[in-house]
């Protein structure tokens, strides 16, 4: 089964942290799903940083028996080169169809979806999982998709039998109210990339879900 916390990587809104860096900080502080994002610089230079925060995941799950997913936004090619537990796409990217069948057996396949129709279909195709939103406003792209809100994050919830990832604008002040809502997790990148304590503000988002999953048996 997916993780409940997603970490985005970033290096794009700071410049404080190396993706790899990110990336130890976040697991230590209880991200169960690490997604390395990058839009800029050369392949060489996404396929070295990318690289490099594999090999310090691995690192840390020897030494500390911490397990993490480790994700590759976008790029079904460099998690195939790289051997990463799957990727995310984008509803620009390639299919889900067509990535299963480029991954091994058991890859873990996100799908972006911003409405409910999108998520029934990118289920069909046999995502494992749907990244929902944004929920709130979001400061990670450019020209980001409409606000969704809790009531079509609900109605999408409602609609599909794979876990949803509630995705934009998530901060731990508002996680319990988006599990309420019917999400499985949630994914991150700004509340944690540029906190001052990035590890402390991922461990403050896992609380309010293991608190949630506590209280509600979820």
């Amino acid at each position: 089964m997916i993780g409940r916390l997603h970490v985005v990587t970033d290096f794009h809104f700071q410049q404080v942290y190396s993706h790899a860096e990110l990336a130890i900080l976040a697991a230590r502080g209880g991200a169960d799903v690490i997604q390395f994002r990058q839009k800029l610089g050369s392949d060489r230079h996404i396929y070295h940083a990318a690289l490099a925060t594999k090999q310090a995941l691995d690192k840390l799950a020897a030494s500390e028996s911490i397990e993490i997913d480790f994700l590759i936004d976008d790029s079904v090619s460099l998690a195939v080169l790289l051997k990463t537990s799957g990727v995310h796409l984008g509803q620009d990217d390639v299919p889900v169809g067509a990535t299963r069948s480029a991954l091994p057996a058991g890859a873990i396949i996100g799908a972006t979806a911003t409405s409910v129709a999108q998520a029934l279909r990118v289920q069909d195709e046999g995502a494992t999982y749907i990244g929902y939103g944004p929920v709130y406003r979001t400061r990670s792209k450019s020209n980001p998709a409409s606000v969704k809100g809790l009531d079509r994050l609900a109605d999408v919830c409602s609609a599909v039998s794979i876990p949803v990832i509630a995705i934009g604008g998530v901060t731990h002040e508002n996680t319990s109210a988006i599990l309420a809502a019917g999400a499985y997790g949630v994914a991150v990148m700004t509340d944690v990339t540029i906190a001052p304590d990035p590890e402390a503000a991922t461990r403050r988002i896992r609380s309010e879900i293991d608190n949630f999953i506590e209280g509600t048996g979820m």
